[in-house]
């Protein structure tokens, strides 16, 4: 039993510090990733940016185009498609010809596996038209192969000034090097666990892939490495390690995430973890997409999580309560989710128009208890009536009390005062640049 005597004030001094939670800083090499006058910066102190892939076929060119387009405006600074065959590798300069007719200047990726090297050599106009090639060292060729294929890639990198990802997956790491260093790691008088072997084989295969990619002309600022994992803490441990073993700019994710819930939970604890040590450049959120749910997802998710960690602001956050036996209304749950709908549709054209906009916060609660607490926190906030609590809806704009909304039209109304609010505040912002 807690002995409530020793509990004082004088267990917290009030002049004592308590230290605020902020991101460390990673210090890498930053990297450039080009498509005409866009440059998107990754590492060396730029922000973390966000990624996602298609999932369409990429000899569909206008079908892939579209879906490229959906996520760029979603919030993707860069967009990975695969390039698998001689059709698909045909299909892309014809898929970066139609994102610059829509206007849309997000860099692609290619992600290649084993026939990369001959796809790069035998289209010149793709290796021109991605910004970036993604090569896993795990599956470039094996025996004399390896290194062959693998050069022939990066020579292309050089040749054109693309930025490259090394990515080493734990499903697909180098065999080779992990039967070997097994095998080294069995003759020791007290062996290490095979799952340390694994994690240094992931670390080893990135770290030299890298190192081999310099040697053959590419610069330290055109590498990004990643190494991913599919369980939380395996990927927390690898990245630590590598971290402390290079420099490069460095891509984040949870390979084979999974679907909704568990996808969704499962990417946050990883990244947030790392995110908040100050490893990681750039991330992609690896959802499988629930029948009939938007490719977009990932990045909504993404976007999320860096601006949960305070790392980046993308959209207006809204704070809604959960609600409880107070708040039997559905009224706050509609109005929330009204809302919140509104600015992210908004914010593609909000951007441009009001900026620093994404920066705003808004407060929607069920009831009196912490409903007004909430909204002067907010920059403009409502407290909906709860159950059996007058009708009235007290309105806080800047931490005072402005109005208070009655009737059967406060959700049009408070829709309204937001408008307004952003009008008042952020327009003004653009006028005077």
């Amino acid at each position: 039993m807690t002995d409530l005597s020793a509990i004082n004030e004088s267990s917290l001094p009030l002049d004592a510090f308590v230290e605020p939670a902020v991101p460390a800083a990673h210090r890498s090499h930053q990297a450039l990733v080009r498509w005409g006058s866009r440059i998107v910066t990754i590492g060396g102190g730029a922000p973390v940016r966000v990624q996602a892939m298609t999932n369409t076929d990429t000899v569909d060119a206008i079908g892939t185009a579209i879906q490229v387009k959906e996520l760029a405006i979603a919030g993707s600074e860069l967009v990975r498609i695969t390039v698998n065959t001689p059709e698909a590798a045909a299909a892309v300069p014809y898929i970066r010809e139609q994102l610059d007719r829509m206007g849309i200047d997000v860099p692609l990726i290619g992600d290649f596996h084993y026939n990369g090297h001959r796809l790069l050599t035998d289209h010149p106009a793709c290796a021109q038209a991605l910004s970036k090639y993604r090569i896993n060292p795990g599956n470039v060729g094996k025996g004399d192969k390896h290194d062959r294929q693998f050069a022939l890639m990066v020579e292309a990198a050089a040749k054109y000034d693309k930025a490259v990802r090394i990515g080493v997956n734990w499903g697909s790491l180098d065999q080779e090097l992990l039967t070997r260093m097994m095998d080294d790691n069995a003759k020791l008088a007290e062996p290490f666990e095979p799952q340390q072997i694994m994690y240094r084989a992931i670390i080893v295969s990135a770290v030299e892939s890298a190192r081999r990619a310099q040697q053959i002309g590419l610069r330290a600022d055109q590498i990004i490495l990643s190494c991913k994992m599919s369980g939380v803490q395996d990927l927390i441990s690898v990245y630590r390690a590598l971290a402390k073993r290079c420099d490069y700019a460095l891509h984040l994710g949870l390979t084979e995430a999974g679907m909704g819930t568990k996808g969704t939970v499962a990417s946050t604890a990883a990244l947030a973890v790392l995110l908040q040590e100050g490893i990681g450049d750039t991330i992609r959120v690896s959802l499988t997409p629930q029948p009939g749910e938007a490719r977009t997802q990932e990045v909504v998710v993404a976007l999320e999580i860096l601006q949960s960690l305070g790392l980046r602001a993308f959209n207006p956050s809204v704070t809604a309560c959960p609600g409880c036996g107070r708040t039997t209304s559905t009224t706050f749950q509609e109005l929330a989710k009204q809302i919140d709908d509104f600015l992210r549709a908004q914010m593609p054209v909000w951007k441009l128009r009001y900026p620093g906009v994404e920066t705003m916060k808004v407060a929607v609660m069920g009831c009196i208890v912490n409903g007004p607490g909430e909204s002067k926190h907010a920059d403009i906030g409502i407290s909906l009536p709860g159950t059996g609590e007058a009708p009235a809806a007290p309105v806080f704009i800047d931490g005072e009390k402005a109005l208070t909304l009655r009737g059967d039209n406060i959700a049009a109304e408070f829709h309204a005062l937001v408008e307004n609010y952003i009008e008042k505040r952020f327009g003004s912002v653009a006028v005077a640049h």
